[in-house]
């Protein structure tokens, strides 16, 4: 006897592409297939990175929060939430390898000439990250930027947050908040001028005084190591200002996917190009 059409499970289809379910379960197992995938070719990846190329110091440029807010039909204040919970995840996967020192970039000067509506939030959001990874416990955290230009209440959390943490034998985290690469060589000769006014050296001491060493030792990073690779995500082919100093002999990763979609594979993906390269310092 045939059955009727009425028997025919609600979700399901008796024929047509959707024979074991409907469409969300289609799509539902296709993504499981694709996630199992990618976790076995992460695996391949990891099993074959050569440990002792690690990078010791890895800069990022967290590009792309708003682009993949609205290539998904969020708020740009979704966005960067979004991007905010990527960075413990990412932190979590530089501690399972050898790396040392990771500076995010979360907030340059230009971003201060943004919209209000969006600038405010922002800042919100970046005060939490930096209480978060304070109270996490793990990292080390460290300001890396023009204090003078954040509001009080980022001020006071940083200076919270770098006092917690001044005891943590774990990645050094530096927060780049109000950070230009500029700045940053502005803000080095300043205090380099300073220094030299406090002890009473003359002009031409002063002149003669000036190396590549004394800079960088009033650099914001002064007592770090350069870094070894930058990676930046969103598919932008630039440094934007970040670390101009530091970054004279550092590699670059320029990654295609949006900062919050980014994975651990890609990660990975990035530690093997840096492994396969051969650094020469201009010789």
């Amino acid at each position: 006897m045939l059955k009727s059409p009425s028997s025919t499970p609600v979700g399901f289809r008796a024929r047509g592409p959707y024979l074991y379910g409907g469409a969300d379960n289609h799509v539902n197992l296709r993504d499981k297939l694709r996630g199992l995938l990618v976790r076995l070719y992460a695996r391949r990846v990891e099993g074959h990175l050569d440990h002792a190329q690690v990078p010791k110091h890895i800069g990022v440029i967290m590009d792309g929060n708003r682009r993949w807010a609205k290539a998904s039909g969020s708020s740009t204040v979704h966005g960067h939430r979004a991007g905010a919970e990527k960075i413990e995840e990412f932190l979590g996967w530089c501690s399972e390898t050898d790396v040392e020192v990771v500076t995010l970039w979360l907030l340059s000067t230009d971003n201060f000439d943004r919209a209000q509506e969006e600038l405010g939030p922002l800042l919100g959001i970046i005060e939490d990250v930096v209480r978060t990874l304070a109270a996490d416990g793990r990292w080390r955290v460290h300001h890396v930027g023009t204090p003078d230009l954040l509001p009080s209440p980022m001020q006071t959390a940083l200076k919270e947050a770098e006092e917690a943490t001044a005891h943590v034998d774990g990645i050094l985290v530096n927060v780049a908040i109000g950070y230009g690469g500029r700045q940053e060589i502005v803000d080095a000769m300043r205090s380099m001028m300073l220094d030299a006014a406090d002890k009473g050296t003359s002009l031409e001491e002063l002149a003669e005084s000036v190396t590549i060493d004394a800079i960088g030792r009033h650099l914001y990073t002064g007592d770090q190591p350069d870094p070894d690779l930058v990676i930046r995500t969103s598919g932008e082919q630039r440094l934007s200002g970040f670390m101009l100093w530091q970054t004279a002999h550092s590699e670059y990763y320029f990654c295609e996917v949006f900062w919050p979609a980014f994975r651990k594979v890609d990660f990975l993906r990035a530690l093997r190009d840096y492994a396969a390269r051969h650094r020469r310092y201009g010789g």
